[in-house]
Formats: structure tokens, C-alpha cells, sequence
């Protein structure tokens, strides 16, 4: 009965991990999750009002398949104030969240064996999605000596007649790492060498920086590689709106009309009350992002600080994002007290979880060993309690 596709496809292993913590609180255990990747802030006050103002209005019929007018033309202006990016409406898509908006591109752009190449550590769908899309993912490592980022000299190396897509995540989700300018330069300078290769830049936790990192996105540095470039962005994480499942991207028109294509044969438009609402994100005030990134910023440093002082642990600083990841590789090898081996990365989260009751993802999600991924997207107190219970366990491995 079922596809033999899913054969080729895993569940979410984030949402896998936020399942079992929501199990084991409905049995009275006091969990602390630090699995999901959404922001633990309400959505603001102006956007649920206009919401509801677009419910009263009538504004509850289909709308157009990639979105209403009026979102374009936000996004529109958007790209050009934040990003100097010209784009026409018709080179803009509206689609329900970022994940189904990079699910149409590789679903309107991939042929079977067509490849893609995604730096690891990656967002977990990157690589499922390319393959039920029939393309290849080509994961290309990209360890801690370099930030966890991709290089040129990588890029170069990894590029095949076949190669249609460089997808490029920057602030990144597991690690928060962030490309520069000069590093963009020379992925751009690369890319131009290879008139066939396109790049999809994942911009979603743009407006999610620290200590003064200037963000780029490639299409503003590389403007001659415009048509080959899909920029993708969303609601989602600046906004808090992670439920009302919002996003969009801007690239070449051709493009552009191949994803609301397939977004006519799946789930048409995104809902209408929420495109209102991220009409209103975007146009509202944006003053309260200051202070939410303030909140993150003090999270980020305080998770850096505790978990350097854990033995065993070693965590990455991020530019961006609001992800702790961190190498647990002193620490593989090592038995519980009951005398279980922590064989990998696994191993050390379900450890976290049943004896410190603390969820998080284990870093092989993202294509990397020997780490877990921890979201400080949580209140203080929270935090605080969970890098003491961390401590503790990793304190009982002998």
C-alpha cells in the first residue's frame, strides 16, 4: 500500500525528540525541552489584531495560490529596505512556512539524479526533501576548524556536471554560524564558474544576529548570479510565528511560477487569516525584535558559560540563531551508572533525557557525530535548571 519513496526518508528528528519529552511530562516527569526550534515568545500583540481584523473583514475565501497582493508587495519592499534586492511580484511566492516553500522548489526544479550540495551540520529536512524531490544530496563536512561553515575550496571540489543546487543556511540552524561578506564573495566567486549550478539561500533567522555580525544574504553580494539564486525567507523565527505557518522567497519568475504549480496541486494557498497577519509583521513596527534579541543574546551567554564550565563539553559560540551546539565527544565512551555504555551521540541524548529529564537533539539529525543541539528559545529559569541537571549527569558518567 505504501510508496517506496519513504524508504528513502526518516521522520524529523527534532520533532522525534519533542514527542518523547511531551510523553514522559504526560507521565509527571518534569521535563525541560531544549528540542524545539521555535521561539518561545508570544506572537505580538498587532499581528494576532490584525488577524482577527481579517477574520471580521470577510478575508476567509481562497486567495491567489502563492499569496495575496498585498503580502508581495510587503515582501517586496522588504527585500529592497533590508536587503537592496529588486525583485517584480512575479518573482515572488507566498507559500504555508519555509519548509514547503523549499519542498516546491526542489519538487518544480530537481530530475532524478540531479544533485545538491548541503553543508553539514544541516537543518534536518534538507536531505529528505532532495530525495523525494529523486535528486541526490551530495553532504559536504564542514567541521568546528571551520566554523562549521563551507568553504570555497569545498564547494569547488563537490561540484559535478550533475550538481543543480547549493543550499546555503546562514545564521545556520543546528550551529548559528553565520557566513561573512568576504566568505559569500568567495562561494559567489565559485559559483560563477559554474553556469549551471544555483544556490538557495536559507535566510530565515536573518534578523537573529550577536555581537555586532553584520548580515548578508548572497543575491545583495553576487547580483550578476540573481537568476540563479532562490532567497527564502519567513515569518516563522524573527516574528514568533512558527504555528501560523508563513513563508516566502524570491528568485527567478520561471521558478517562481514552477513552485506555485506545485503548490496548486498540494495545498493551494496559505491560509488567508495568517497571510494578513505576516502582512502585518512585516508592515508593523519592528521595535520589539531589539529587545527579543537581546533576550536571546543573554540566553546564548549564558548556556556558553555553563556548559564551558561542564567537563566533557564543548560548546560553539554562534553568530547567530538560538542554538547552543555543542561537541560531546570527551564524553563518548563513557558508562552511565548503571554501566551502560554512551556509544554516540544518540547514546549521550537519551542519557540527558531519562536521567538529567532534559531534551536534546543529538547532533547525527544534522549530520555531524559526536554533538547535541540544545535551543535556549526558553525562559532563564529553565535554562538555569537544565545546565545543572546537564551537569550533574555528565558528572555520574565514570
Amino acid at each position: 500500500m505504501l510508496a517506496a519513496r519513504l524508504n528513502k526518508i526518516k521522520p524529523s528528528p527534532t520533532i522525534a525528540v519533542t514527542t518523547k519529552a511531551k510523553e514522559l511530562r504526560a507521565q509527571g516527569k518534569d521535563i525541560i525541552g531544549l528540542g524545539a526550534g521555535e521561539p518561545d515568545f508570544d506572537t505580538h500583540d498587532n499581528i494576532k489584531k490584525a488577524a482577527i481584523k481579517a477574520i471580521h473583514d470577510g478575508h476567509t475565501k481562497y486567495t491567489a495560490v502563492d499569496g495575496i497582493v498585498e503580502l508581495k508587495k510587503a515582501i517586496q519592499a522588504k527585500f529592497k529596505q533590508e536587503n537592496n534586492l529588486d525583485f517584480a511580484l512575479s518573482e515572488i511566492t507566498v507559500g504555508t512556512g519555509g519548509k514547503q516553500v523549499l519542498y516546491n522548489a526542489f519538487m518544480a526544479s530537481l530530475n532524478p539524479e540531479d544533485e545538491v550540495i548541503i553543508p553539514a551540520p544541516y537543518w534536518v529536512s534538507y536531505p529528505d526533501m532532495v530525495l523525494l524531490a529523486e535528486g541526490k544530496a551530495v553532504i559536504v563536512d564542514c567541521p568546528k576548524e571551520n566554523n562549521f561553515k563551507l568553504t570555497a575550496q569545498q564547494l569547488e571540489a563537490n561540484i559535478t556536471a550533475k550538481t543543480k543546487w547549493l543550499i546555503l543556511n546562514s545564521p545556520s540552524n543546528p550551529t548559528g554560524a553565520s557566513y561573512s561578506y568576504t566568505e559569500l564573495e568567495e562561494i559567489a566567486a565559485v559559483v560563477r564558474k559554474y553556469q549551471h549550478v544555483n544556490i538557495i539561500s536559507d535566510d530565515i533567522y536573518e534578523h537573529i544576529t550577536y555581537d555586532n555580525f553584520k548580515f548578508y544574504t548572497i543575491a545583495n553580494i553576487a547580483p550578476d548570479l540573481k537568476n540563479r539564486i532562490l532567497t527564502v525567507n519567513g515569518v516563522s523565527k524573527a516574528y514568533a510565528m512558527t504555528g501560523w505557518r508563513i513563508g516566502y522567497a524570491a528568485g527567478p519568475s520561471k521558478l517562481i511560477q514552477a513552485m506555485a504549480k506545485i503548490q496548486s496541486q498540494s495545498t493551494s494557498n496559505p491560509t488567508s487569516i495568517s497571510q494578513y497577519a505576516a502582512l502585518e509583521a512585516l508592515n508593523g513596527e519592528q521595535e520589539y525584535l531589539k529587545s527579543r534579541k537581546e533576550a536571546f543574546l543573554k540566553r546564548r551567554n549564558l548556556v556558553l558559560e555553563k556548559f564551558s564550565e561542564i567537563a566533557g563539553l564543548e560548546p560553539y559560540k554562534a553568530e547567530g540563531a538560538f542554538y547552543i551546539f555543542c561537541s560531546c565527544k570527551d564524553l563518548i565512551g563513557r558508562k552511565d551508572p548503571n554501566g551502560n555504555i554512551i556509544k554516540d551521540c544518540t547514546d549521550f541524548a537519551s542519557y540527558l533525557l531519562e536521567e538529567a529529564l532534559v531534551a536534546v537533539v543529538p547532533g547525527i539529525a544534522f549530520g555531524m557525530k559526536n554533538y547535541f543541539r540544545v535551543s535556549y528559545a526558553t525562559s532563564n529559569e529553565n535554562l538555569e535548571n537544565a545546565c545543572v541537571r546537564i551537569k550533574n549527569a555528565c558528572a555520574r558518567l565514570s
